[in-house]
């Protein structure tokens, strides 16, 4: 199998991965199998998050590259008399990307599929039809006849439910389309991050990182980095893209294949000064395209890992994509590509010295 083929197999096995927060296992066990043959040592927190270490200086600094496995998707609530099921939704959702969509409930007995389901608009008045529907009237139908049969299929409440969708490369085999990329392929860049040092010297540890429930509060980033205690840390996740109709270069300007991008803050955090303008001059030099850009509305496990104990410079690095928080988002491979060569060229120059200066100039 060419390298092409392994890197698409791999994003394809990650993206597919059925992974809501507070459910991580599947993309964990993914991520596992993928990057334990590039780290010398493979565990996890107590809460689940995955944590691959990569020895290359005994005593040098601790570089943490950390993407997460979860997904934004539902949790079953309540299973009505007639089999109908109601949901919470798990990480950010907005209503006009949810109804007729897919899902798939996973429950004791297996997996369970459903769709999205409300009032069909002909029994609405004209006025309501105006108007999105609320997530709150919204259900899954499973096909079940009665509370009893759902019941029977092994559905229950606190089932995870997952959006279904499966990974395909476009046309154009350079930008891929798939569920989930945020974030596996901030896992992927974790994994390849780690099998560009297999053979390289460096002058640090690395650790390779996904963390759970990053949707829902930067959970697992805050438990790992407090077992790690990094000395310096990457957030890889995705971000806006603002390439598609309608947008502004104002509401975002970054271009999917323009490069990664570089997070000056978001909700969550200020992006470490020192820090970044060593990745841009490191950038610069190796010629590797980046974009800045900023998420005022959201964060990422950056947020959670620079308040680690005494404080964790850190920068986001993000790839730009389409339609994230539904199902079904499109990126552009070259980013990826170049956020792996970036961040792998940044960490050949952690070395003690620099990441003191970074630390306290």
């Amino acid at each position: 199998m060419s390298k092409l083929d392994e890197t698409l197999e791999m994003l394809k096995d990650l993206t597919d991965a059925k992974a809501v927060s507070g459910n991580e296992r599947e993309a964990r066990d993914v991520m596992s199998r993928y990057i334990k043959d590039y780290a010398d040592e493979l565990y996890t927190d107590n809460l689940g998050s995955l944590v691959a270490k990569k020895t290359g200086a005994e005593n040098g600094p601790k570089v943490m590259v950390a993407g997460h496995l979860d997904e934004v998707g539902f949790m079953v609530t309540r299973i009505d008399e007639k089999g109908f099921l109601s949901f919470q939704t798990i990480g950010g959702w907005w209503s006009q990307v949810m109804l007729a969509q897919r899902v798939t409930i996973l429950t004791t007995k297996g997996e369970v599929t459903g769709v999205i389901g409300s009032k069909p608009p002909h029994v609405l008045s004209a006025e309501a039809r105006k108007k999105p529907i609320d997530i709150k009237d919204m259900f899954i139908d499973i096909g079940a006849g009665s509370k009893e049969e759902a019941v029977s299929f092994g559905v229950r409440p606190g089932d995870s439910v997952v959006p279904y969708f499966e990974f395909t490369p476009l046309k154009n085999e350079k930008l891929l389309l798939a569920k989930a990329w945020d974030n596996r392929i901030g896992c992927a860049i974790a994994i390849e991050v780690l099998k560009s040092l297999k053979n390289e010297s460096h002058p640090n540890i690395v650790y390779g990182v996904g963390t759970i429930q990053e949707e829902v509060g930067l959970r697992g980033a805050k438990t790992s980095a407090h077992l790690i205690e990094p000395d310096i840390a990457f957030g890889v996740d995705v971000g806006i893209a603002g390439d598609t109709p309608g947008i502004s270069d104002h509401e975002a300007d970054s271009k999917l294949g323009d490069g990664p991008q570089l997070i000056l803050y978001d909700a969550s955090m200020i992006s470490h000064k020192g820090l970044r303008e060593l990745v841009v001059g490191t950038a610069e030099e190796q010629n590797i395209p980046y974009q800045f850009a900023s998420i005022p509305g959201g964060g990422t496990d950056s947020g959670s890992i620079h308040l680690t104990a005494n404080g964790v410079p850190a920068l986001s690095i993000t790839i730009a994509t389409r339609y994230i928080h539904s199902h079904a988002g499109i990126l552009h491979r070259d980013d990826f590509e170049n956020a792996v060569k970036l961040i792998v060229s940044v960490i050949k120059k952690l070395d003690r010295e620099t990441v003191n200066k970074i630390t306290f100039d």
